[in-house]
């Protein structure tokens, strides 16, 4: 169930990556669901997404833990 929910939280940041702030509020709602080591492996997605679009930048302060 954990994997599942993982795997949903990077198909939808991937879907909102077109607006910062909105990337913004679903990596905050992702933290506080995700298990730790989850948030590891999304943090990984996330600076994968961060290099194609520099400006989702703004979101690593709250994978700062």
């Amino acid at each position: 169930m954990a994997r599942a929910m993982l795997e949903y939280t990077k198909t939808v940041l991937h879907k909102v990556s077109f607006d910062a702030t909105l990337f913004c509020k679903e990596v905050q709602k992702a933290v506080e669901r995700l298990l730790p080591y989850e948030i590891e492996e999304l943090k990984e997605f996330i600076l994968s997404l961060i290099r194609q679009n520099p400006e989702l930048d703004k979101c690593l302060i709250y994978l700062k833990q």
